[in-house]
């Protein structure tokens, strides 16, 4: 088996060696920034409210239409921008139901860095 070569950590300034991506420290540190599902607004009224009623709506992915929907997707502003602008992030109307490859894609398409990009 192939080993894999190391590469200094993606966090900029950071001197260490890791598989790929950041090393552990840096990782570490960058999930505590990023706070827990509630702390980022996604509580019980985000699951029952909004979750469940996209789910319910879109039971197929709304982009291929073929998979089973598994994630309620903000679109098309995100749930920063919602809430920036005085509207409701849980209300169904702003979302739209994926399948788990429809909504790494759309993530990826349009969070260039997901959500560490977000913090600098």
């Amino acid at each position: 088996m192939a080993r894999r070569t190391l590469t200094i950590c993606t966090t900029s300034g950071c001197p260490e060696y890791t598989n790929g991506g950041r090393c552990t420290d840096c990782q570490a540190k960058a999930e505590a920034r990023r706070g827990t599902s509630t702390q980022r607004g996604y509580g019980t009224r985000h699951r029952t409210t909004f979750r469940a009623a996209v789910l319910a709506r879109d039971p197929l992915c709304v982009l291929c239409g073929t998979e089973p929907s598994r994630h309620a997707d903000h679109h098309p502003r995100s749930r920063r921008e919602l809430v920036d602008a005085g509207l409701d992030p849980d209300d169904p109307s702003h979302g739209r139901g994926l399948c788990g490859p429809c909504h790494s894609s759309e993530t990826a398409r349009h969070q260039p860095g997901g959500w560490a990009a977000e913090q600098a």
